[in-house]
């Protein structure tokens, strides 16, 4: 008698770790606290990385403040300008969790979402919790245009 219940508890609990797994995370976290999602990446657009449309122009040289930087969420970049005529390009998207970062202000990149930061001039960490520096972007400057490359 002891196999026949031991049958039954083991398809139970079988049972009730489908069910767990199957109901998966919904429900359980606010959404507004929860980094923004998108579309499904591909290969070329791992760690953050994204497809850009060639020689499309981003930005005037003249929005970007020397010693600082902006960010064009909407393309998902952030330009900065380290000293003056040295302009980077990162991705925008956060290593951490990959929300969008915020701002540039006092020499890093902003993530508000957890309060990462990295320095204008590679993107690396500055502090965390983010471990892993922002990828670098292609940009070219020509005149007082920077384009995506």
């Amino acid at each position: 008698m002891d196999t026949g219940r031991r049958t039954v508890l083991a398809a139970g609990a079988a049972g009730a770790a489908a069910l767990v797994v199957g109901c998966g995370d919904e429900g359980g976290e606010d959404p507004a606290t929860q980094p923004p999602t998108g579309p499904a990446t591909t290969d070329s657009e791992e760690d953050g990385a994204r497809p850009s449309p060639a020689g499309e122009e981003l930005a005037k040289t003249g929005d970007i403040p020397v010693g600082g930087g902006k960010v064009f969420a909407d393309k998902k970049i952030v330009v900065t300008q380290p000293e003056s005529g040295d302009f980077k390009a990162f991705s925008a998207v956060c290593t951490h969790q990959g929300c969008t970062v915020a701002n540039v202000s006092d020499g890093t990149i902003n993530c508000l979402c957890h309060a990462s930061k990295f320095k204008i001039t590679d993107a690396a960490v500055a502090s965390g919790p983010a471990t892993k520096p922002l990828p670098a972007e292609r940009i070219t400057v020509s005149g007082d245009s920077i384009r995506l490359d």
